[in-house]
């Protein structure tokens, strides 16, 4: 689905004048975002950039993973990127990489726990910010893992 659809159908239920009052534009540039642009080969021809467009154009730019995570995390979700099976690397070394990761992923969340409760009783904000960092790290890399198995990347089929 292109950027432009996705905007248009979100936009269809509370309706293009709600959204554009409470997103402070005029209403011509919210529907400017639910149009395709005008040369299909060349999105930059439209009337204005989605803002859909302009996060993905932000994250291609800084590759910062974070940009991505936030959005899901506004969504009451998070990002677990596709697994990739590495035809360079045998089944053991492909569990071994992965759960060599998990495991040092978790130990860096327990590290961050401990080092905040060092410094002073409790855990304040910042410090629960750092946390639910390497906790999003690490359920990300499970989750990646686990959908890994279920795709069969860890699994070598019978001999015959």
């Amino acid at each position: 689905m292109k950027s432009y659809e996705v905007i248009r159908e979100a936009v269809d239920e509370p309706g293009v004048k709600a959204v554009a009052a409470k997103l402070k534009v005029s209403a011509a540039l919210v529907y400017k975002w639910c149009e395709p642009p005008a040369d299909a080969t060349d999105p930059e021809q439209s009337g204005a950039r989605n803002p859909l467009d302009r996060v993905r154009e932000l994250y291609t730019m800084t590759k910062d993973i974070r940009l991505i995570r936030w959005l899901c995390n506004q969504a009451d979700g998070f990002l677990v990127l596709n697994p990739e099976r590495d035809p360079s690397k045998t089944l053991d070394e492909r569990v071994f990489a992965e759960t060599r990761n998990m495991v040092r992923d978790f130990s860096e969340l327990l590290d961050t726990i401990t080092e905040s409760l060092e410094v002073t009783p409790g855990i304040d904000l910042g410090e629960a910010d750092q946390i639910r960092e390497k906790w999003e790290d690490l359920k990300a890399l499970v989750e990646r893992f686990v959908v890994g198995c279920e795709k069969e990347f860890y699994h070598l089929p019978p001999k015959k």
